[in-house]
């Protein structure tokens, strides 16, 4: 996501901040490198215009110029810019004194409206909300039964109309039964075209009176690029639309839409979808967003995504066992699962401040390593794994066996572990185990 973008940015500012002198030429001259940067994005030709504009506007005053550190100071507006030009603070689902909420969810064809609504939904659970999803897509060939199986499993309520039902009934229906259930929030799947067009609108429309919806959730697709805004103007202007959400984000280097469709229709955007999972789902932060886009990390969005997947009763047992030098094999074996929770390593490592590229592929670990380590210590026995002395060259061959991998395999973790157990041993006894540790090591 925004790689492209963050790679040209990073690179422009490094540049700035190298010069031994700003003056308002090499200022213009970097800032034209950044609306190319913008453009190559897929962002609105008019939106980087007046972004580079405005941090020009800022950027060549007398205060910043004769700043001890106006290179830094350039980046800092920037930064600041692309937090307003995203929204400065992020939104969220507004509910509704009367239940269920109801949420609208109109998009064009394909742009994921479907599993989006599993991903609310889940989203919502999180959050002690109950949810039933309902479908008024009666075109597309399976559409109710995909949303269906969504549901199921999102944990989430769902209600069909019977066969022939049409749209505007299905909505009336579903508002009913929400009702009757005693939901939360009732999220309301619709029919997309291939296009923008006046039968799709007018549908929109009705589906919008007859739910009473208290929210609009325009779902684009990421991927689409300056088209989206044209998409967001067209749903916004005949539809009225209340929040937006860009869909496959973790697919588009380039990442335009979301630095576009803010400024163009002045609606916020509430949610990102990042993954094909129902799980992936973030929360719209501006602030982390241009963080991440100017290679400063999000920590906090790292922190929550930790927060989330990995049970602090866990993190605190397992502390506890390595502190008594009582670590195993089950509680490493444990301690990977916990580590896949949270997603694919490098993108874990991305939203740490100030990780190069370079820096990233040389640190990050080896991913099939970690599934082949897991894989050997999933064959293990459970007494092998709390007891990895009466692992023998038998055992050790069984195990290979079982896992795929070879006995080389096995051994490599085997050395993998005990060094690490013997850090932990080290660590116990505080800065002098640790210096006597380094001078093994050397």
């Amino acid at each position: 996501m925004f790689e492209a973008l963050s790679d040209r940015l990073q690179g422009v500012f490094k540049k700035l901040t190298g010069q031994a002198r700003l003056t308002p030429e090499n200022v213009r001259e970097s800032l034209r490198d950044v609306r190319r940067a913008l453009l190559e994005a897929d962002v609105q030709v008019a939106v980087a215009r007046d972004f580079v504009a405005r941090v020009e506007a800022r950027a060549v005053g007398e205060e910043v110029l004769r700043s001890l550190t106006p290179g830094q100071q350039v980046v800092g507006i920037v930064r600041e810019e692309l937090e307003s030009l995203l929204g400065k603070s992020p939104v969220t689902l507004a509910g509704s004194p009367h239940l269920p909420t109801v949420v609208l969810l109109a998009g064009l064809q394909g742009s994921g409206k479907t599993t989006f609504a599993g991903k609310l939904s889940l989203w919502l659970k999180a959050r002690d909300k109950r949810t039933l999803l309902a479908s008024a897509d009666v075109y597309r060939p399976a559409a109710i039964d995909q949303l269906e199986r969504v549901a199921a499993q999102a944990g989430a309520g769902f209600w069909r109309a019977p066969d022939g039902t049409a749209p505007v009934e299905i909505a009336t229906g579903a508002l009913a039964e929400g009702r009757r259930r005693g939901f939360d929030f009732l999220v309301l799947d619709t029919a997309g075209r291939l296009h923008i067009d006046a039968e799709l609108m007018g549908e929109l429309q009705a589906l919008k009176r007859a739910s009473r919806a208290h929210q609009v959730l325009l779902v684009v697709d990421g991927m689409t690029g300056q088209e989206a805004v044209r998409i967001g103007q067209a749903f916004t202007e005949q539809v009225g639309v209340d929040g937006l959400v860009l869909t496959k984000m973790d697919g588009d280097a380039r990442g335009g839409a979301a630095l576009s469709l803010r400024q163009v229709t002045g609606k916020p955007i509430l949610f990102m979808g990042v993954g094909e999972k129902l799980d992936g789902l973030e929360v719209f932060h501006p602030d982390r967003l241009a963080g991440r886009i100017l290679g400063m990390g999000d920590v906090l969005g790292l922190v929550e995504k930790a927060r989330a997947a990995v049970d602090a009763r866990d993190v605190a047992r397992l502390e506890a066992r390595a502190r008594k030098a009582d670590f195993t094999l089950e509680d490493f074996l444990e301690q990977l699962q916990q580590m896949k929770k949270l997603g694919p390593i490098e993108e874990i490592m991305k939203m740490l401040p100030g990780m190069p590229k370079a820096a990233l592929a040389e640190a990050a670990p080896d991913s099939a390593r970690l599934r082949r380590y897991e894989a050997i210590m999933q064959s293990m026995t459970v007494k092998e794994r709390r007891q990895p002395r009466v692992i023998d060259g038998s055992r050790r061959r069984r195990i290979a066996a079982g896992s795929g991998s070879s006995v080389s395999d096995v051994n490599r973790l085997l050395k993998d572990f005990d060094q690490a157990r013997t850090l932990m041993k080290r660590l116990r006894h505080g800065p002098r185990g640790l210096a006597g540790l380094r001078g093994r090591m050397r």
